[in-house]
């Protein structure tokens, strides 16, 4: 199978490329703004020369039977500094992938969507007939990353003949975690790491972190599932709650931490108090998660501070 992965210097990516690099039957071509920076990336990997690696405007020059498409930003603050070009760079590439789909009709296509598309309100978790909430007449900037997905979701069903699948994700993590990054799970281990006590607000929320195993076998599921246009939540056995997830850190790695009135985390898409998805649509094309959020980040905690010590 000839797979493009379209956006490869994400995270995402880069440990989706890790886990296909066991599977020979899988021929991968990896296109990127940076192609250099992925050819580094994987001869530190010990891989060199594995992939071919090119610029975008090389991708149509190329037959595949499969397009993944992670171009996009999956960091808070990057969300925040991107502004309103999230619009122009999802829609570009986009329709850069359906355009090729338009001379390639049987190529799949697995475009990674995010939560957010449902909006900025998780009073509740995501269900199977949950909407999508946009404030039409008060759309604020922490809204556009969303609509952005949203509306890519929406071109696609406008095809319903062309094999399009929307992966929304949710919460992810893995060892290759930039710790910079603003996330609850990353100023946590910053606070291990640095030894300091972590400030963090008293909201409850609940979180489904998908370890990269399960995301290779929800992508390997719909490639081995019959062709379809259709959209998959994300998730991992079970999620965790943050009383749950400081209290599992504590015991594990020493985290300090303590309550404080005002979170200093970086809003960039909204408050989502419930944050996950118990649609479970993945199902259908044959996916089940092997691990729970705890127990993913648990594992590749002790892989991220064992390389800090």
């Amino acid at each position: 199978m000839r797979i493009a992965i379209l956006g490869a210097t994400s995270q995402i990516a880069r440990d989706l490329i890790l886990s296909f690099s066991v599977a020979a039957e899988k021929q991968l071509h990896l296109f990127a703004r940076r192609p250099d920076e992925v050819t580094k990336r994987l001869a530190s990997a010990g891989m060199p020369e594995r992939y071919p690696v090119n610029d975008f405007p090389e991708f149509s020059k190329y037959e595949f039977d499969a397009v993944i498409n992670f171009v996009g930003v999956g960091n808070p603050a990057q969300a925040v500094a991107m502004g309103n070009s999230i619009f122009e760079v999802t829609l570009r590439f986009d329709e850069m992938v359906l355009e090729y789909l338009k001379s390639h009709p049987t190529c799949r296509y697995l475009f990674l969507s995010s939560g957010a598309a449902y909006g900025s309100v998780f009073s509740e978790p995501a269900r199977r007939d949950t909407p999508a909430v946009v404030d039409i007449n008060n759309l604020a900037p922490h809204e556009w990353y969303g609509v952005a997905k949203l509306h890519a979701e929406c071109r696609h069903r406008a095809h319903p003949e062309l094999s399009i699948v929307d992966m929304r994700v949710f919460n992810y993590f893995s060892r290759t975690q930039d710790l910079s990054a603003r996330f609850l799970i990353t100023d946590i281990l910053r606070a291990i790491r640095d030894k300091a006590v972590l400030q963090t607000s008293s909201d409850y929320i609940v979180r489904d972190y998908l370890h990269p195993s399960d995301f290779y076998r929800l992508v390997s599921a719909l490639f081995a599932a019959p062709a379809a246009n259709a959209v998959v939540d994300c998730y991992s056995k079970a999620p965790i709650d943050k009383p749950g997830l400081l209290k599992a850190m504590q015991a594990n790695f020493d985290l300090q931490y303590e309550t404080v009135s005002v979170s200093a985390g970086v809003n960039a898409t909204g408050t989502k108090a419930n944050y996950y998805s118990l649609n479970t649509r993945a199902a259908d094309f044959g996916y089940q998660p092997g691990l729970t959020s705890i127990e993913g980040i648990l594992h590749e905690s002790q892989k991220i501070l064992s390389r800090r010590q």
